[in-house]
């Protein structure tokens, strides 16, 4: 029997340098599925290179996509329309940017496909999306859980006579898995698609970067708010030849944090103020806790406190909806706050890949902190010399629980992190560039 790789981080009191990130993921596994979708080929420069973004590579080669690998983080992806597959079986791990987008996809195409992942991809519910598919007209059935992968997609056929309409209120995921595959029922049939939101739409700047995208592959959506969104009829993805993929807002969080909390100044390359992703709004809680952000095109450089020398961060009560991937960084800079610091509006949390507010609350406590939570909110508050403790943080096979957990290194115990590998899923060599900024 083999024992849980760890990772011990010794106490450290400084950060500075420069480090330039890997490619979002958000981007870059819907421009895989557009560039599959479109025609002709296109070639993506500084795509990420993990577990989610492999999983999508090999479902769309499985569906008989032909994508070339033909440089460090680049690929040529042969656009197909429709994927020539006509049924399947297609393993998604648990990448929700995946599973989620090739549902829809499957759903419009139609035809025999099963899609499955492991087991905490089968507890982030589904049915919000399929349910929506399932009343236009596509053929979706569970095959575990009702509301839950695995699931078996049929032969199906949307249906444009009503708008297609999906709640919002749980992932903005559906809403966008939904927007890319319309383009497989305009290119083919002369009928538009609209698209109706069910009450309150959740993490609005994912939508942005959903229709953003879509924009450079040829498809302008037309949107009315929130609520409605209409794909004009004949609209069709068209390579755009080449596309450079941004960097990772939500992963710039924690880097961006060290020059906060290790007096900085840390640069951080690859994603700034013309960023497309919502995350670039971490910045912003920065400077609101006392940081000093210098924003440029494509970086950012902060300096800030040095939490290791008694210096305190700036308490703050927040609605985090926008952001709540960075929002677990915030959460952590908490400890080395003036006072307590609340997270509001996170719901989504909960859907991610573990129970996020559950997974704080209990891994904030192991440290000494004082933790209260609710439904969909948090409150933290900042920690004394005398009350950290040593501890073994547990990630709960979730990348950002263990890559935010490496900032509790800057209280005066060690941190032990359980598993650490998980990171893989949208950063693989985190720590060692962890390593490289950070000094004792």
């Amino acid at each position: 029997m083999t024992s849980e790789p760890k990772l011990c981080l010794s106490p450290v009191r400084l950060a500075h340098g420069d480090v330039r990130l890997p490619g979002s993921k958000s981007i870059s596994n819907r421009v895989l599925l557009l560039a599959a979708l479109a025609q002709g080929v296109t070639r993506l420069d500084g795509l990420l290179d993990s577990d989610d973004t492999r999983v999508m590579l090999a479902a769309l080669r499985q569906l008989g996509v032909v994508v070339d690998d033909v440089g460090p983080a680049q690929v040529d992806v042969h656009g197909v329309g429709r994927f020539p597959a006509a049924s399947g079986e297609l393993f998604l791990g648990n990448a929700g940017t995946a599973f989620r987008p090739l549902t829809a996809a499957l759903a419009f195409m139609g035809g025999d496909y099963r899609l499955s992942g492991v087991p905490r991809m089968h507890e982030r519910p589904i049915g919000d999306l399929a349910d929506a598919l399932t009343h236009a007209g596509a053929e979706i059935e569970y095959l575990g859980n009702p509301g839950y992968p695995p699931l078996a997609i049929g032969r199906g056929r949307i249906r444009t006579d009503s708008p297609i309409r999906v709640k919002g209120s749980v992932s903005s995921q559906f809403l966008t898995a939904i927007l890319l595959a319309a383009p497989i029922h305009t290119s083919q049939y002369d009928e538009a698609i609209t698209i109706e939101v069910d009450g309150e739409l959740i993490s609005k700047p994912y939508i942005l970067i959903t229709l953003n995208l879509m924009a450079r592959f040829g498809v302008h959506v037309q949107r009315e708010g929130w609520q409605r969104f209409t794909i004009p009829a004949g609209a069709a993805y068209g390579s755009p030849g080449s596309m450079l993929i941004e960097g990772d807002a939500s992963s710039a969080s924690y880097f961006m944090a060290l020059g906060a909390i290790g007096g900085g100044p840390v640069v951080v390359r690859g994603v700034g103020s013309t960023s497309i992703q919502g995350d670039i709004a971490f910045a912003d809680t920065l400077e609101a806790m006392g940081a000093s952000v210098l924003r440029r095109a494509d970086a950012f450089e902060i300096s800030g406190m040095r939490v290791a020398d008694g210096e305190k961060l700036k308490a703050f009560d927040g609605d985090f909806n926008l952001i709540p991937d960075a929002a677990m960084t915030a959460a952590m800079l908490a400890l080395f706050a003036d006072g307590p610091c609340t997270l509001r509006n996170i719901g989504s949390w909960r859907v991610k890949e573990t129970d996020r507010i559950h997974a704080m609350h209990t891994e904030l406590v192991k440290l000494g902190a004082k933790v209260e939570s609710g439904p969909d909110w948090i409150r933290v508050y900042p920690m004394e010399p005398g009350q950290w403790r040593a501890a073994s943080i547990a990630t709960y096979d979730d990348h950002r629980m263990a890559m935010c957990f490496s900032l509790a290194s800057f209280g005066p115990a060690p941190v032990t992190i359980l598993d650490p590998d998980c990171v893989v899923k949208t950063f693989p060599d985190y720590f060692s560039v962890f390593h490289s900024l950070v000094h004792a």
